[in-house]
């Protein structure tokens, strides 16, 4: 629980479906003004929820675990000159690593969150929540024979946050309920409402949830300055950086390049350069090789899917094959912009997610 809307709705969800629900939040790293995800108000707000739906609430420490696997993962990225999904990685390693691991510890079924996703398996759910039957249509227990789960948006195009899933593997998926995600966000507002829910107003929140300030305000504090040349395409030196980690491929404001608007294309990490363009379409590339790859079900290459580079942009039509034995090539109908480094390339067929890599 976030003390959010979602993770509220998708509480009393399940408590009204009859599941025996406990509330836990689990307490992130922070610097001194706190973590947007667990702070003083968030846990405050959780606890209304909890008394108001009468289940237990629990807050869960996992500081270290965050620091070491998600923020400093964040920071080493940035230092290569990648631009990092920190919400990915906290995905795979905290919310559906640490976390199902230690609820399986507690004799806990299953983890559930207000994730806008949806999960099919042999253990079928039923769209109100994700009451669990198996396929032969008893009530579901620990002996059930284990079937290959499947991976889907969220009803919501505008919130599917399947993206962020893409790195989860199949003993993960096994123990998750995402009871939103086949409801829209105003249905769910209309749910916390209905349920008379402290949060049915909670506003969004989606920025870096260790980030304080600004994510190059954030990286200053950590990663010193390290200046070279702005270039163009041509090598001809337009001014100077202050840090290659600073700057995010398609970037045009902070280069206080003169005559500009300029567009941040490549970096040169070798040779500590930033490469700009006045010319937009220097951004386009029509293929990627991505690295570190994740398959949700078992897939023959090559084939054809549709393809997400960054959390907001659009599909995009495009072949896969492979590269070598750890990367995969992905070759693009048309020209995508401002592919990047450290971003995840996640890979759809219709609304079901296959899988996906990081851009290398």
């Amino acid at each position: 629980m976030s003390g959010g809307v979602d993770s509220s709705v998708a509480a009393a969800l399940l408590k009204k479906e009859g599941f025996d629900v406990i509330g836990v939040m689990m307490r992130f790293w922070s610097e001194k003004g706190g973590n947007k995800c667990c702070s003083v108000e968030s846990e405050n707000m959780a606890r209304r929820v909890a008394k108001k739906i009468s289940m237990p609430f629990y807050v869960i420490n996992v500081e270290r675990e965050f620091k070491k696997k998600v923020v400093d993962y964040f920071l080493k990225e940035y230092k290569k000159g990648n631009t990092p999904n920190p919400c990915v990685v906290c995905n795979k390693e905290i919310k559906f690593g640490f976390l199902i691991k230690k609820a399986m510890s507690l004799g806990a079924d299953f983890v559930a969150t207000g994730h806008y996703a949806r999960i099919r398996s042999a253990i079928n759910f039923f769209p109100s929540v994700g009451n669990p039957l198996c396929a032969c249509g008893h009530k579901w227990t620990k002996d059930c024979k284990k079937s290959i789960t499947s991976l889907y948006k969220g009803v919501d195009k505008n919130k599917d946050q399947s993206y962020f899933l893409w790195q989860l593997n199949q003993e993960q998926l096994s123990h998750v309920i995402f009871p939103v995600g086949g409801y829209t966000k105003p249905e769910v507002r209309k749910l916390a409402k209905k349920f008379k829910l402290p949060t049915a107003e909670t506003p969004e929140s989606q920025e870096v949830c260790f980030v304080q300030d600004t994510v190059n305000n954030f990286l200053k504090k950590y990663l010193s300055n390290k200046p070279g040349n702005i270039v163009n395409k041509d090598g001809k030196v337009l001014g100077e950086h202050n840090g290659l980690w600073f700057y995010t491929i398609g970037q045009r404001h902070g280069l206080e390049i003169p005559q500009g608007p300029y567009y941040v294309i490549d970096k040169d990490i070798k040779k500590n350069l930033l490469i700009v363009s006045k010319n937009q379409k220097d951004l386009e590339r029509k293929e990627l090789i991505a690295n570190s790859i994740n398959w949700i079900n078992p897939i023959k290459l090559p084939i054809n899917a549709d393809v997400k580079i960054r959390y907001k942009s659009d599909f995009a039509k495009a072949k896969i094959i492979k590269n070598n034995k750890k990367s995969l090539k992905i070759t693009f109908k048309t020209p995508q912009k401002a592919i990047t480094s450290g971003q995840s390339a996640v890979f759809y067929k219709g609304s079901q997610l296959l899988g996906g890599g990081i851009i290398c």
